[in-house]
């Protein structure tokens, strides 16, 4: 698999998007299946994948960073 980064995603798009789970923002990341956005919510921390340039924002797919 291809690491694809989330520089492709646009920039007023990636401004407005938010983790669906609890709404806070979210900051560009590197997981172990490549490019994702982490979750900076104190009670949520859930990381999602970018696959092809276009964010997976779902909660059942999202890889949780916290214990």
């Amino acid at each position: 698999m291809s690491e694809q980064s989330t520089a492709s995603i646009e920039p007023w798009v990636r401004e407005i998007l938010r983790c669906p789970a609890c709404h806070s923002e979210l900051a560009d990341s590197t997981g172990p299946t490549g490019a994702e956005l982490l979750c900076l919510g104190s009670t949520c921390g859930l990381a999602y994948r970018v696959e092809d340039g276009i964010p997976v924002l779902l909660v059942e797919e999202g890889r949780p960073t916290r214990g």
